[in-house]
């Protein structure tokens, strides 16, 4: 940094590397970022709660508060039950002098600019044919988990609209208020994750009942 404190750390031991990215402070600097090339990677928000983690299988992107804002699969990965949830360009500052673009698996960037200078690091990676063969398959979920799931988004739809009733009390606005994104896409997910799993159809019918009350 200007400062002259260390912001950007690459270490490399046996073919495998990893990124990190520190605060801007002389001493006991909080990680912001970490990129490793076995897929596995984390960024994290100012107040250290996760940003966004990735995975050989996939992402999800967070808000402050540690709430799922959403989520994607890597093209190439089929380990996962239902069609892939395809990634949107993603772009946030972890500090004032350091960026994170994320277009795909193989395409991560960290963006160091500073006194006019500037530096990239690729920190992307994919997964070849012989480790994709090593991937451990998902188990299909119960109906327990299936079931705590869908229980879970139906808690999370009240709390969106009572805080809709609180925003707009008058009950005129009620109707146009639609529920966010992230939650839709999960409720979508879970009736996907139904029907990929061996469960009766009593069990996803009450679990599409959860969901869409």
């Amino acid at each position: 940094y200007p400062s002259g404190n260390l912001a950007v750390i690459v270490a490399r031991e046996a073919g495998r590397f990893t990124c990190l990215v520190q605060e801007d402070k002389p001493s006991n600097a909080a990680i912001q970022a970490v990129f490793q090339s076995t897929g596995r990677s984390t960024c994290y928000h100012p107040n250290g709660s996760v940003w966004i983690h990735m995975n050989i299988h996939g992402g999800q992107y967070l808000d402050q508060a540690g709430n799922r804002v959403r989520t994607w699969t890597w093209p190439s990965i089929r380990a996962s039950p239902g069609p892939p949830v395809p990634l949107s360009p993603i772009f946030i500052s972890l500090n004032r002098h350091v960026g994170v673009r994320i277009l795909g698996q193989d395409k991560i960037a960290v963006s160091f600019l500073a006194m006019g200078q500037q530096a990239k690091f690729n920190v992307g990676t994919r997964v070849q044919g012989s480790d994709m063969d090593r991937l451990p398959q998902r188990t299909p979920l119960g109906e327990e988990q299936l079931l705590l799931l869908a229980f879970r988004i139906r808690i999370r739809q009240l709390f969106d609209k009572l805080r809709g009733c609180l925003t707009f009390p008058s009950n005129e606005q009620w109707d146009k208020i639609r529920p966010p994104a992230y939650l839709s896409s999960q409720a979508l997910k879970i009736t996907e994750l139904c029907e990929a799993s061996d469960v009766s159809e009593e069990v996803q019918s009450l679990v599409r009942a959860i969901i869409n009350t």
